[in-house]
């Protein structure tokens, strides 16, 4: 064990050479393994492409898992990243649906410096759901949602990530995950939730943890507001904080300081599984109960392009790409 063998070899140095290994191990302790750096040459995240990205995925129709739609987006999303990197891999999988039916899900991995062993990776979910609980209507209830902002708000913003992740280098790897299967479950179903991330989880090698990830889900709204969210901050309070930072520092009113509510979301089996995620999420739209009677379109048939905007898309972006070009490894 490591910090026993630390402790035995203690006992052996001298009275100079303990002050001396003691010294340099609290150095190595306090030594972060990132920090930001100031960087003046921070590239332009272009809020217009990531909605024209949404909008391409909205206008496949619902992408649930066995739709047309969903290999329709497969088959986009998959392809506007090979524009950006040769290193786009598809982890298939299957999984028992309702009424004996066989999911045939897929997650889209693109790496950026693969060979790099540091890394961060940034996570969104690409389906959609294939049932709107909350429709207005009775008879769209059983009926699958087109999901602008559950679902593809989310990958648009990723895809703009690649296409600046192609055309500006790093020292350090990034991999973007497009997570499959999210949104199958029935409500209160937490076994048929977050497939997609709970067979990444499960399939990631623990020798190769990034630093941290990032989860995006809900993130386009017009009106949205991403408050630090409850598990978020217990499993990754300083990704929280970073990220919570560069919003302050660039004076973006749609991050808040508050501290949010809990979330059942991808970056729970991540986090179970050792590695680090921070969930924005514009969590108060969960529930469709919001006092915004315009907001209450979660899991219903008005999860539709209306309802995203491209100010809010160009908030975040800016942050994650502040978060991206400041970013520095230490080792």
């Amino acid at each position: 064990m490591k910090f026993k063998n630390i402790f035995i070899l203690s006992i052996f140095c001298t009275a100079v050479m303990f002050y001396s290994c003691s010294k340099e191990i609290k150095q190595e302790i306090s030594k972060p393994l990132y920090e930001l750096q100031k960087n003046n040459n921070i590239p332009k995240f272009d809020g217009s492409n990531a909605y024209t990205q949404i909008e391409a995925q909205v206008k496949f129709g619902p992408r649930d898992p066995g739709s047309k739609g969903h290999q329709a987006a497969l088959n986009y999303i998959r392809n506007e990243l090979k524009k950006y990197t040769v290193d786009v891999e598809l982890q298939n999988f299957t999984f028992p649906g309702y009424d004996s039916t066989t999911l045939r899900l897929t997650n889209i991995i693109a790496k950026f410096n693969p060979g790099k062993k540091n890394r961060i990776m940034f996570f969104a979910h690409w389906d959609t759901r294939p049932r709107a609980e909350h429709a207005t209507k009775t008879a769209l209830k059983d009926k699958p949602i087109l999901g602008a902002n559950d679902g593809a708000s989310g990958c648009g913003v990723l895809l703009e990530l690649a296409r600046i992740l192609n055309n500006n280098k790093l020292n350090y790897g990034v991999d973007l995950v497009f997570l499959d299967g999210e949104d199958y479950g029935k409500e209160h179903d937490l076994n048929n939730f977050c497939l997609g991330s709970k067979y990444f989880a499960a399939n990631y090698p623990t020798d190769k943890m990034p630093a941290f990830g990032v989860l995006l889900d809900l993130v386009g709204d017009k009106q949205a507001v991403f408050e630090r969210e409850g598990s978020s901050d217990k499993f990754a309070p300083a990704v929280v904080s970073l990220i919570w930072n560069i919003a302050q520092q660039l004076n973006s009113t749609i991050f808040s300081q508050e501290g949010g509510s809990e979330i059942y979301d991808d970056h729970i089996p991540l986090n179970q599984a050792g590695l680090i995620t921070a969930d924005i999420i514009d969590a108060d739209l969960v529930g469709a109960d919001t006092p915004v009677k315009r907001r209450n379109y979660w899991h219903s048939e008005n999860d539709t392009m209306e309802n995203i905007s491209k100010d809010t898309l160009q908030q975040l972006g800016d942050v994650l790409t502040y978060l991206i070009y400041s970013l520095k490894f230490n080792s």
